[in-house]
């Protein structure tokens, strides 16, 4: 087995992680996980979700760090010494180190939750390379589209030398609102999220570890999986972009899945789903279909996919973006439809309307997705077979 990161060695499929011995890697986590409450978090980012995170495990009483780029989302935390939790969650939640030194934040801690952009999830591999420390573990929340295997490659090119877990949640565990600079509110914590290990022969033990602070995160496949159930992809972009002028006339003062949907944009949607679905059977990986998913996680019935979201009663009240520049298009469309459609290139599987729309969002927010994306080059697949990129995921 392979797949904690010691050194790179090159072969025909490119460089490949040697391994952390599966017996050492496993007594690693046991041992990890007998610290119980001992256990030290970093969080890194300080947005809604980062905030929720940190106080949410500062409540728990366990040890957190919190990481931040920039120090203005961290006065607050530090003039106040934490984080106030108003909601599904009550408490005030003692944050001892907020820092934007990268070093400080990191050392000394035993897992890393990485809870920023993907569009930053290069930028913290880079930043963290150097003073990783042998057996983190470090998750992101959520992995987006092919997360982990960008920050593989990273840590690969940057020399990485140490021994680390790498894993992604399918989707943040969180619905919350920062309320002030050093206060959130959270409004739900999902019942379940699927957490995949790259390699995924390592999902039980960092499970074990994770389950100590957040039971709620389940045993995903691999992270192909959690990368390509990834919902957003298919809800987020193109209903913000066929809605451009409602947006941009009212600042998004509708509700924007059961208002912003029509039966004809639904079609649309049903398109980019299919094509995501079949770039996911290209790779021997069965994924839900959105109208699959809607039914899973809301309980939501419909003969199709506008009928099923129409049902969703959990979408009601939630307004549209104010305006295009939102994260349903800066993120979803080069984080998660970029590398959908470049997987599907190299697979010789084609995706004209997820093409479509990244070529559309493009105009309107004038920005290159493609080169800004997740291409196979950037995950590091480039050229590689099915059977090479299984056997890297789950470490056969």
């Amino acid at each position: 087995m392979s797949g904690l990161i010691e050194s790179c060695q090159n072969s025909n499929v490119g460089k490949i992680m040697k391994i952390f011995d599966e017996q050492q890697g496993n007594q690693f986590l046991k041992n990890l996980k007998n610290k119980g409450r001992s256990i030290k978090f970093c969080v890194l980012g300080a947005g809604n979700g980062g905030m929720a995170m940190a106080g949410h495990l500062a409540i728990m009483g366990f040890g957190v760090h919190l990481y931040n780029r920039s120090e203005e989302r961290l006065r607050g935390v530090k003039w106040h010494g934490g984080i106030q939790v108003t909601g599904e969650v009550k408490g005030f939640g003692e944050i001892p180190i907020a820092t934007t030194d990268i070093e400080q934040a990191i050392s000394d801690v035993n897992v890393l939750m990485i809870a920023v952009p993907a569009a930053a999830h290069a930028y913290i591999a880079e930043q963290c390379a150097p003073y990783l420390q042998d057996g983190q573990i470090i998750v992101l929340n959520p992995g987006r589209t092919g997360g982990t295997l960008e920050f593989r490659k990273i840590l690969m090119e940057k020399n990485c030398n140490k021994k680390i877990f790498l894993a992604e949640a399918q989707t943040f565990l969180y619905a919350a609102r920062t309320t002030s600079s050093a206060s959130v509110h959270i409004f739900r914590i999902k019942n379940e999220v699927p957490l995949a290990t790259l390699p995924a022969y390592w999902i039980p033990g960092v499970l074990s570890v994770i389950h100590e602070a957040f039971p709620q995160f389940v045993p995903g496949d691999n992270v192909l999986k959690t990368s390509l159930d990834n919902i957003g992809a298919v809800f987020h972009p193109a209903l913000t972009i066929f809605n451009t002028a409602w947006i941009e006339k009212t600042k998004g003062n509708f509700d924007f899945y059961h208002d912003g949907l029509s039966k004809s944009l639904s079609l649309v949607l049903e398109e980019i789903d299919r094509e995501r679905v079949a770039v996911a059977a290209s790779l021997g990986i069965k994924i839900n279909s959105a109208r699959e998913w809607l039914y899973q996680v809301y309980g939501s019935h419909g003969d199709n996919l506008y009928e099923a979201i129409q049902d969703t009663f959990s979408y009601s009240g939630i307004k549209a973006p104010q305006e295009i520049n939102h994260r349903y298009v800066w993120e979803d469309v080069p984080f998660s439809l970029v590398p959908i459609s470049s997987i599907g290139k190299m697979l010789g599987i084609k995706t004209p309307t997820i093409d479509a729309i990244i070529h559309i969002s493009g105009i309107l927010l004038k920005k290159d997705f493609r080169k800004q994306g997740r291409t196979v080059e950037k995950l590091g697949i480039s050229g590689m077979s099915v059977k090479e990129i299984i056997h890297m995921v789950v470490g056969l």
